[in-house]
């Protein structure tokens, strides 16, 4: 019986297209659909290109409605794309005498931003490192604001590393390198990053006030360098035009969750391997 390979899946006959959603066959009951396509690698399923078409079935996962899952893959897949059981997330809890920080991000999330640090552009920034990673952001956080927001920037950004350090796990199969160039009206940014293991920050930014609202803008840099440290992540950021703070900060964010994106997304070609020659990525 022959087997599909991961080249010839997308050309296979046997897709089928529901509402205009592609669907794959699996050796069960299962239905896998693009956004979560690069789960066929950890499932090690055969997949046969005589298997007939499933329909959406709720038997094999707890009776939810038009949720399909395959037992012996281990992961849960809805027909309309919400992430199933096998989604990478990070939680970090952080509290000091100076903050008190909850973070919650899932790599295979769709956007969804629920950020309160006390520091209004700081959870601006967030909502972008969301809305254009395409990952679920939630954070909360105290801290000592009244003296400034120095410590809770920075523990915000600690945590995040973390719990990205976390979702990433051993980093078996994904690109693992980003790059990408972002325009803000008359700014423009550059993001280059590497999740290497080795944290290392160039940073090449050009904000010419001290302040946007009351965020002190030193704390960019500062806050890129902590994400950096925790996470084991190379990060290269250019400016390569802007005259507004504000632009100049906030293409930086959206280059940096696009670039994130990249990095974190499954190679197919890879086939669940480390993106190492060494066969290992870990924090140094």
């Amino acid at each position: 019986m022959p087997l599909l390979s991961p080249n010839s899946l997308l050309s296979s006959p046997h897709i089928a297209t529901i509402n205009s959603v592609r669907f794959f066959p699996t050796g069960r009951s299962g239905l896998l659909n693009p956004t979560t396509l690069h789960r066929f690698y950890s499932s090690r399923l055969s997949w046969q290109a005589s298997s007939p078409m499933a329909t959406p079935s709720s038997q094999d996962n707890g009776g939810v409605p038009g949720v399909a899952a395959s037992k012996s893959s281990g992961f849960i897949i809805s027909q309309n794309g919400v992430p199933g059981s096998t989604d990478r997330i990070g939680e970090i809890k952080r509290i000091t005498k100076e903050t008190n920080v909850h973070v919650n991000i899932n790599l295979d999330g769709s956007g969804v931003s629920e950020c309160s640090t006390g520091i209004p552009f700081l959870d601006h920034m967030l909502d972008q490192l969301a809305s254009h990673g395409l990952f679920d952001v939630h954070v909360r956080a105290t801290g000592d604001i009244h003296i400034d927001d120095h410590h809770t920037n920075e523990d915000v950004a600690l945590a995040i590393g973390t719990a990205l350090l976390q979702a990433l796990g051993d980093r078996k199969g994904i690109c693992r390198f980003g790059h990408i160039a972002v325009p803000l009206d008359e700014a423009a940014v550059e993001v280059i990053l590497d999740l290497s293991g080795r944290p290392h920050l160039s940073c090449d930014l050009t904000i010419p006030t001290e302040r946007v609202g009351t965020y002190d803008t030193q704390l960019v840099e500062h806050f890129f360098q902590s994400l950096v440290n925790t996470s084991g992540m190379t990060l290269h950021i250019r400016q390569l035009a802007g005259k507004n703070s504000h632009h100049i900060i906030e293409a930086t964010f959206k280059a940096f969750a696009r670039a994130l994106r990249q990095a974190v997304e499954y190679d197919l070609r890879r086939g669940g391997s480390v993106p190492s020659s060494k066969g290992v990525l870990s924090r140094s």
